[in-house]
């Protein structure tokens, strides 16, 4: 089995580390920060052990949690097979990283970008070998959604393309396959563009982000509304997504709105946190928040 790297240890690094670890993949998670690593290990064995308790993965929960190595930097990554970058949607971050990538992994190694938004193609401008470039952009909660989106890049090779689908298949996910690469790539310009009308919606008094939310469930099969869905990303997160299509020239899909702004400055982040457009309790219960009362 491939050894796997994965670079971020937050909401959505630890989640792809606990599905791909999951699969039988050994995973190294890197984060630079040590208390980014240790939450998101202790995330994973909350989830693994709930999971285990509740029949739903083949094994013990420790089997998963001992196929997971936290380290600090990357000089694991020659030695893995993948490696799954996950840090912030900071496109010269992410071509520095790669570029970095590039210059110490083997030309087999293939790396892929779990970017919800920048072009793949952009990430791999100062990198030798761009043809083992790929997007996998995943949904969180990760270990709950089958979806993930596998991103073929200018010059991603059609074997590195396969491959990487082959990948997903083999973390019990069910990619969509997207072979145009463009801003925001498919999924979450769909969704962008909901979040955009349905913030809009909000701040104009139309409706409540709780009604918007029930409205989509029940009326078009949802199974969470769209200010669920920012609650699970992160509003911080969703800013600098939005921030990051507002670079690269999609500022129509960006989702960002006075509203957003005001909730992330209040530090109402999201389910993270205990308090986005809803408030949660410890056992996750969630209940509406009303937003007419930012400033």
């Amino acid at each position: 089995m491939d050894n796997v790297l994965v670079i971020g240890a937050g909401y959505m690094g630890e989640g792809i580390t606990q599905v791909v670890a999951q699969a039988g993949y050994k995973v190294y998670l890197q984060d630079v920060n040590p208390k980014a690593l240790e939450h998101a290990l202790a995330q994973i064995k909350w989830s693994t052990d709930k999971l285990a308790g509740k029949g739903k993965i083949k094994e013990s929960a420790k089997a998963v949690q001992d196929r997971i190595i936290p380290v600090k930097d990357l000089s694991i990554a020659p030695k893995c097979q993948w490696v799954i970058e996950v840090v912030y949607d900071d496109e010269k971050m992410k071509k520095e990283l790669f570029q970095s990538l590039d210059a110490v992994c083997p030309v087999e190694t293939i790396l892929a970008s779990n970017t919800g938004t920048i072009p793949i193609s952009r990430l791999g401008l100062l990198s030798k070998h761009p043809e083992r470039i790929v997007g996998l952009h995943f949904f969180g909660p990760v270990p709950m959604m089958r979806l993930v989106e596998v991103i073929k890049a200018d010059k991603t090779s059609d074997a590195v393309f396969n491959k990487t689908v082959e990948f997903a298949y083999s973390i019990d996910k069910d990619p969509v396959k997207v072979m145009r690469d463009i801003p925001a790539f498919a999924l979450n310009r769909v969704y962008g563009s909901a979040i955009h009308e349905a913030l809009r919606l909000v701040e104009e008094g139309i409706a409540s982000p709780e009604d918007i939310d029930k409205g989509m469930r029940l009326g078009f099969g949802w199974n969470i509304g769209p200010f669920e869905i920012a609650d699970n990303s992160g509003l911080d997160s969703h800013m600098r997504g939005g921030q990051a299509l507002e670079a690269v020239g999609a500022g129509n899909i960006s989702g960002n709105s006075k509203l957003m702004e005001k909730m992330v400055a209040a530090g109402r982040l999201g389910r993270k946190v205990g308090k986005g457009f809803y408030d949660y309790t410890p056992d996750g219960k969630k209940t509406p928040f009303d937003v007419t009362t930012l400033k």
